[in-house]
């Protein structure tokens, strides 16, 4: 059975995903409240943070996180250990494609190859569910997120709106999208928090 897959970003009130101060410290506070399985990411999105990653204290895996899903299909990532040694997660998981160029081994890192040029994201959300993976969260507003509702593998949005105006791309542009309010809370300095359920 398919994990419940979350989405949660932060955005501008004009849709845009960048260019703006996020308290990061409550988008996280918040993310707790699903009790994740699997944070699923990209490669990209990793590697925009390894500078941040490589000065980050190393405090060791921790037990009771969810576990790191990373798509990787054309095998970027080197810092599988450094990700372990976050202190956010409980492990790492790289997903790859049949066509993922070779990379070093690496005995301790677990692979999941699914789809052939690209991840299978339906396959790999599969995969996960049959080992028991209940609840997934997306930790992108990019491709990967795009991609994700695109496929209609997301169940759950939430989205941390700010109180600016940005202009420039928008996060989705992958077509319509029905959705169900589920709950807003607004926060002292203008930023709402609201949660839809994705309609199918």
């Amino acid at each position: 059975m398919r994990p419940h897959v979350v989405a949660q970003l932060a955005v501008s009130l004009d849709g845009v995903a960048s260019g703006f101060d996020v308290d990061l410290a409550r988008f996280y506070a918040l993310a707790t409240l699903w009790q994740e399985d699997v944070t699923l990411i990209d490669a990209g999105a990793i590697l925009a943070q390894e500078h941040a990653l490589l000065a980050a204290p190393r405090r060791g895996p921790r037990a009771e996180g969810p576990l790191l899903a990373v798509v990787d299909e054309r095998a970027r990532i080197r810092s599988w250990e450094l990700l372990r040694e976050l202190g956010y997660w409980s492990g790492v998981l790289a997903l790859y494609a049949d066509q993922t160029p070779e990379r070093p081994p690496d005995a301790t890192t677990p692979e999941l190859i699914t789809g052939y040029d690209q991840v299978d994201l339906a396959e790999a959300l599969d995969v996960l569910g049959r080992r028991g993976v209940r609840t997934v969260r997306v930790d992108s507003s990019g491709v990967l997120l795009r991609t994700c509702l695109a496929l209609d593998l997301v169940d759950e949005l939430a989205l941390l709106v700010h109180p600016v105006l940005i202009g420039g791309d928008r996060w989705y542009d992958t077509g319509r999208l029905d959705l169900r309010h589920a709950g807003t809370e607004v926060f002292r300095d203008g930023v709402i928090w609201t949660r839809y359920c994705v309609s199918r």
